[in-house]
């Protein structure tokens, strides 16, 4: 406690040029992300796929992968520049005191004084910036479901269920905020200095509570869930289940199909009830004992512990959040900064801390890739101790060309971005030869090298 209060006190300097810190980290990750792009545009103009993959994938559907990926890539910087632009003009032209200053006046011209507190002020304020934000990014959104996504033939929406898509997550946000920012908001008003550890203990009773929830009220506003039909795929599902004493509760077939071409796999719920999901979309374009392969790498993760790992890592997260947090709630240099001279609102603090954490933020996302990049070797090893190395390799190779994921990638780029290995890394891995055969354990290492990449 000592430690964050001396350190509160040593951020918080008259005249302390925050808002320019802000801009310039804004500015420098937007670059370095520039950078990082131009690295990978100059991979997507290759015309040759990996060795490992010479044998598996067509010229044909490698060309149209490539030109998925640059199509996406010039979109990425279109829209980047689109947002930081936003970022920057919200920044410079004091938008945030300005739109709270605005809804403070909404709440007293129409709403009773009982209701003119912090509390009710910062929730207004946070479903009206939502509102912006979402009509803001109204014009990148329609570009890539009804222009890019059309374009390569994975966009299955129509514009009338775009719109009730948006209309329902606006009803959500508008549902769920509230609650949440209120209990967020009085646990900091209420607490002390201590507040960052009631606020941790919320997060994480509230990450349960959302984990409960949403396959029961949020999911089947926007999907359909049917129970999988008896047949061989059920039948594989349920034995490995079995075989990994995973507490299956319910097998479903979501309708992935009807917005998007895309296929996936992946289970969720509490650790004594778990619900297995799988596309339609992965059902009709693989054999049952691929599905049955993608399902037990799934399982890998909980099998080995890494789902655990992940939420307890993410408590660990929350915990410096808010601990950090603490350091800057009563920071008025900051406040100041961005034009809060005579108000200093929770919210306003916690926004601002925000982009002021965001160079540590870009930190913590390269480590997190990299490890969960580990925890994708290490299910794919489990589906292959059980037996699943052909159908894994042959699945993870149809779903490449289904989806038209990027073939290859630069080492930095994919570094900083990809959460998951690229397909010749985890073919290679697997020991997936030119030929379409395992390789055995001795010639791995030539199979890794082929990929054209070390692991």
């Amino acid at each position: 406690m000592d430690l964050l209060k001396r350190l509160a006190h040593f951020l918080d300097r008259p005249l302390f040029p925050w808002k320019k810190l802000i801009i310039g980290f804004s500015l420098a990750q937007y670059a370095f992300e520039g950078f990082l792009s131009l690295r990978q545009f100059q991979v997507l103009r290759h015309t040759r796929p990996p060795k490992v993959l010479s044998d598996e994938v067509s010229q044909e559907v490698f060309d149209k992968s490539q030109a998925y990926g640059r199509a996406k890539a010039k979109f990425g910087a279109v829209a980047g520049l689109y947002g930081q632009i936003q970022n920057t003009a919200f920044i410079y032209f004091d938008v945030l005191p300005k739109l709270w200053a605005v809804t403070g006046s909404w709440i007293l011209r129409y709403l009773p004084s009982r209701f003119t507190g912090e509390i009710t002020h910062s929730i207004v304020f946070v479903l009206a910036f939502v509102v912006i934000q979402q009509i803001l990014s109204l014009p990148t959104s329609i570009y890539s479901t009804f222009v890019l996504e059309e374009k390569f033939g994975f966009n299955k929406q129509t514009p009338k269920l775009f719109a009730m898509d948006m209309l329902k997550s606006q009803m959500l946000a508008f549902i769920l905020a509230p609650p949440i920012l209120a209990g967020f908001l009085a646990i900091v008003q209420k607490t002390g200095d201590r507040f960052f550890y009631y606020l941790w203990l919320f997060g994480a009773g509230l990450q349960v509570f959302m984990i409960t929830v949403y396959p029961i009220a949020i999911l089947p506003l926007f999907n359909k869930l049917s129970p999988l039909e008896p047949g061989a795929l059920k039948d594989g599902v349920e034995a490995l289940a079995r075989r990994l004493e995973f507490p299956l509760k319910e097998l479903y077939v979501i309708d992935g199909s009807k917005r998007s071409a895309h296929s996936n796999a992946y289970f969720f719920g509490m650790p004594w009830k778990k619900h297995i999901v799988i596309y339609d979309t992965l059902i009709e374009k693989s054999e049952s004992q691929e599905v049955v392969a993608v399902l037990a790498h799934e399982l890998g993760h909980w099998s080995l512990g890494h789902t655990m790992r992940l939420f307890g890592i993410s408590q660990v997260h929350f915990l410096y959040i808010f601990s950090l947090f603490s350091v800057f709630i009563n920071n008025k240099s900051l406040y100041q900064s961005f034009g809060f001279h005579n108000e200093f609102p929770i919210i306003i603090g916690f926004i601002l801390f925000s982009d002021a954490l965001a160079p540590m933020d870009t930190v913590i996302k390269l480590l997190m890739n990299i490890l969960s990049r580990r925890y994708e070797f290490q299910a794919d090893a489990f589906a292959v101790k059980l037996g699943y190395s052909t159908e894994l390799a042959r699945s993870l190779i149809k779903l490449q060309i289904q989806n038209l994921s990027t073939m290859d990638a630069d080492w930095m780029y994919a570094s900083y971005h990809f959460s998951h290995p690229i397909l010749s890394e985890r073919l290679g891995a697997l020991g997936w030869s030119k030929a379409g055969e395992m390789v055995t354990e001795k010639d791995k290492n030539a199979a890794e090298k082929a990929s054209g990449r070390e692991l």
